[in-house]
């Protein structure tokens, strides 16, 4: 299945103390070709572990400062509020986790099983062999009704050409015949 989904990454640059999203669509297996399922099944989990410390950079940076009444020689200070953007951010990448935990666990289950053993794949590529042989043997006598069907048809090709060739000839004596006839009786009335 091709899954369209939105994917944030956010860099945490610790001079500026600043947060920069950049957005892209991610479409994968049609913007990506990968090799083989191991192969996403590593760029998703590289994907899931830089959701998680992107999370992590972005909960750090939003959120409010706690106080302790006992280490806190003033305590004047109250908690400031969170903002909504933090929120915002907190379920764009609960989603982003969620999402890109399905698609592990589908590349997962797409994964050939354990069941799979040396016996099992030997006993499933020697079937194979013998369909092939089967299919082989077809296409040998296929091939051979084809030849014999060519050899009849060239037959009966070379036959009506023959038939034709007799017709012909015996169409231009006639008419041999026939101008011989004509011309002595014309030479005879005369």
């Amino acid at each position: 299945t091709c899954l369209t989904t939105k994917r944030v990454k956010s860099c945490l640059c610790p001079s500026l103390k600043t947060l920069t999203i950049i957005s892209f669509d991610y479409h994968s297996n049609r913007s990506r070709r990968m090799a083989d399922r191991l192969t996403q099944l590593q760029d998703a989990v590289n994907q899931q572990s830089e959701n998680f410390c992107n999370s992590i950079g972005v909960l750090q940076q939003f959120s409010k400062p706690t106080f302790f009444p006992e280490f806190d020689k003033s305590s004047s200070k109250s908690p400031t509020a969170q903002t909504q953007s933090s929120e915002d951010f907190a379920q764009l990448f609960a989603t982003l986790i969620a999402r890109t935990a399905k698609d592990i666990d589908v590349l997962i289950d797409s994964l050939p099983n354990e069941e799979s053993t040396p016996e099992l794949q030997s006993a499933a590529l020697r079937r194979l062999e013998q369909e092939n042989s089967d299919s082989a043997q077809r296409l040998t006598e296929t091939v051979k009704r084809g030849e014999e069907l060519l050899e009849q048809i060239q037959n009966a090709l070379q036959d009506i050409a023959q038939s034709q060739l007799k017709m012909q000839c015996l169409h231009s004596s006639t008419d041999d015949t026939n101008s011989a006839s004509n011309s002595l009786n014309n030479n005879s009335n005369n």
